[in-house]
């Protein structure tokens, strides 16, 4: 019988998202493209962006929101999103693929990250172009596929299946905050990632509120 042989040290693998490894970029969350967006409830879709924008922000990760025909057509970015980021303007485009602005394009090369978390709407338009767009240019792409919808179920699921097969690997939000988290021990973050949790990680963050109402407030979460 073959004996198997280990060469790994153990430890995390560089795969994995960290603060220090990614940021992310928001593409195009705003009314006009919301109204035909069918593959999500858009109040859910709304809660997850959310809660991306706030994970982000926890980890102080670097984000770039931007927004397309925002005066003429589509609308200002969500409201909840913009709040979370008061200072920060959106890049406003006329392109439907924001990898075709240069100042987006700029904006994301000044971080100095090679991970690129992206969300969007369109699934089929705005995340397909910039995802492909940014792979081949040597960027490794994490698609959020609940914080992104496309026209019908069948448009994004297509969408995400060609993202997939050119190299981009999905994910969605609740999986970026925890692995940006990653260890309960990490007390600085701590307290803000549960608070994101309860307000939007549905029955995860009911079962948090659960714990602390019925064992009190020292009451596990997660591994504390």
């Amino acid at each position: 019988m073959a004996t198997a042989t280990f060469t790994g040290k153990g430890g995390p693998s560089p795969r994995l998202l960290t603060p220090k490894n990614s940021m992310l970029l928001l593409i195009d969350h705003q009314p006009q493209m919301a109204f035909a967006s069918h593959s999500i409830d858009i109040q859910l879709l709304i809660n997850n962006v959310t809660g991306l924008a706030k994970s982000a922000k926890i980890f102080d990760v670097p984000v770039v929101l931007t927004t397309v025909a925002a005066k003429s057509f589509s609308g200002p970015i969500f409201a909840p999103v913009q709040e979370v980021y008061p200072s920060t303007d959106p890049i406003d485009r006329t392109t439907m693929n924001c990898w075709e602005d240069p100042k987006v394009v700029q904006a994301v090369r000044a971080t100095d990250r090679k991970k690129i978390i992206m969300a969007a709407l369109w699934t089929e338009v705005c995340l397909a172009t910039a995802c492909l767009s940014a792979l081949d240019d040597g960027f490794e792409v994490y698609i959020v596929t609940d914080a992104s919808a496309g026209v019908t179920a069948e448009a994004h699921e297509m969408a995400i299946q060609r993202m997939v097969q050119a190299g981009a690997i999905p994910t969605t939000w609740l999986q970026v905050l925890l692995e940006w988290q990653r260890d309960w021990a990490r007390q600085e973050t701590y307290n803000a990632v549960m608070n994101v949790a309860k307000e939007h990680a549905g029955g995860y963050g009911l079962g948090i509120n659960y714990a602390k109402t019925m064992l009190g407030e020292h009451a596990s979460e997660g591994g504390k």
